[in-house]
């Protein structure tokens, strides 16, 4: 064999290791963007969950914020009507009690309406006195009744709050 034989195969060699080396190189290349980009996928993943938990930690925040003016407002409520109820016995005293007599009509519809059903209107005669009814068991009733309205009145005010707390498009 000649010596241009030699150098021919020798530089034929070299190519294809040249061929080979970059072949591997851009193999390793290829690896390392998929490596990069599957690391982007998990840091994208893992801010979002951290923005998940920052938003849901937010709205907790907001929550007992609400929450909190929610049972304020409501205990407030009922230390009104249980000082209102106390002073039935002084504004509606055992003679106005003794001089009113609270009719059977008055106590169906007011127990109808309580009820938001119509009142039965074959219940008797409604002038007819309701036994054992005083005007001052009446008193009390009524104010229960306001204080209990007053209750959810405040209920949907803090309902009201929170939904307008959120932010808007908050799936909650």
């Amino acid at each position: 064999m000649s010596a241009r034989a030699i150098l021919a195969l020798l530089f034929l060699a070299l190519l294809a290791a040249i061929a080979g080396g970059a072949a591997y190189q851009q193999s390793r290349i290829a690896s390392a963007r998929a490596e990069a980009e599957q690391a982007r996928q998990q840091l994208r993943a893992a801010q979002a969950e951290r923005d998940a938990a920052r938003d849901e930690r937010d709205a907790a925040r907001r929550n007992v914020r609400v929450v909190t003016q929610y049972v304020d407002r409501v205990q407030k409520v009922y230390v009104a009507g249980a000082t209102i109820t106390k002073e039935v016995p002084v504004h509606v005293t055992a003679k106005a009690d003794a001089a009113c007599t609270v009719p059977a009509g008055f106590v169906r519809l007011h127990d109808a309406a309580a009820a938001n059903v119509p009142p039965d209107a074959a219940a008797g005669d409604p002038d007819a006195p309701a036994a054992g009814v005083t005007l001052s068991a009446v008193a009390e009733t009524v104010a229960g009744n306001y204080t209990t309205c007053h209750a959810l009145r405040e209920q949907v005010i803090g309902l009201q709050a929170y939904i307008n707390s959120l932010p808007a498009g908050a799936p909650e």
